[in-house]
């Protein structure tokens, strides 16, 4: 019996794709030197798509395949791919929800380590030498300040865990208020930056979300507060974003999501109150393999007319 078609629109690791391709024939679109002759090709035979957060599914992409009945990311955002136009076709959709929380969770709070203790900068210190000619300025104290945390849903609420034992004073902002939790709700983000030391974007992204971070949440942060990122690059107004690092018009900020991954805006390269990291809070042996596991099962169960494993609700 032939084996189901598979388009991937991204290369995964290579012990994964050795993996599918023993249950699928792979078609990978990042390899074609022509991606529009390839989806041609294949478009007869493809009902599965497999992509990650980033690469996503375009509206273009889906159009292009006819049969195309699932797409399954690798991750757990799915802004990238056009839900409007899958909930249109009925395409179903899955991500890796749960299994790769701490490991985002754990990536903030690094982060914000980093930045306030200024980290990178006190190794490169040692390393050129500078360390018996001067000394280095002082650092921002963790324990006891105050963290604004945007988006208390998974990736929040496990990095307010680890930032109580810092015993920080933890507000969020969300839209809605939870009384499940004992941190203070703010009722918008301006709010939440205007009482917060550091915050921390963890929201999933959305539309209605795009430069939510911007210079009236800068202006309330201030000259002393600090921003992290790790939920998408979206969220955050980057041109805003970097003229107030320039102007020290806030202290600084710890990223590891930007628009236009990988090739961010270099203007980020000259600035010295920056600590940078390229998307990889997730990206440990245990959480990737995690990913992959539930890419697969869900695949399985697609091809097998079974309930998938964590099918993505797109909203009406």
């Amino acid at each position: 019996m032939s084996q189901p078609h598979l388009l991937v629109v991204q290369r995964y690791p290579d012990n994964d794709m050795e993996q599918l391709a023993q249950h699928y024939t792979l078609h990978v679109l990042s390899d074609s030197a022509s991606p529009e002759r390839l989806l041609a090709e294949v478009a007869p035979h493809v009902r599965a798509v497999a992509t990650n957060g980033e690469a996503g599914a375009s509206a273009a992409l889906i159009d292009a395949l006819p049969h195309l009945e699932i797409v399954v990311c690798y991750g757990v955002g799915v802004d990238a791919i056009d839900l409007a136009r899958a909930r249109e076709r009925g395409i179903r959709v899955t991500n890796t929800p749960d299994v790769l929380t701490g490991d985002v969770a754990d990536m903030g709070l690094a982060l914000l380590l980093a930045l306030a203790r200024q980290i990178p900068a006190a190794d490169a210190y040692v390393r050129r030498g500078d360390w018996p000619r001067a000394p280095l300025p002082l650092t921002r104290r963790v324990f006891g300040a105050r963290l604004g945390i945007v988006g208390l849903g998974r990736v929040g609420r496990a990095l307010a865990k680890r930032c109580a034992g810092f015993e920080m004073d933890i507000a969020y902002h969300d839209r809605v208020a939870f009384d499940d939790v004992p941190y203070r709700h703010c009722g918008s983000v301006v709010e939440l930056a205007a009482r917060s030391d550091y915050l921390v974007v963890c929201a999933a992204a959305d539309a209605g979300n795009r430069s939510l971070i911007g210079a009236d949440v800068f202006d309330a942060l201030g000259r002393d507060g600090m921003l992290v990122n790790v939920a998408r690059g979206s969220i955050v107004d980057e041109p805003a974003l970097l003229r107030y690092l320039r102007d020290r018009r806030i202290a600084g900020a710890a990223l590891d999501v930007f628009w236009n991954e990988p090739n961010i805006d270099p203007a980020f390269f000259a600035l010295d109150n920056v600590v940078l990291q390229p998307h990889r809070s997730s990206a440990t042996i245990e959480t990737r393999a995690a990913m992959a596991d539930l890419v697969r099962a869900n695949l399985r169960a697609f091809f097998a007319g079974e309930p998938l494993v964590t099918e993505y609700r797109i909203a009406a």
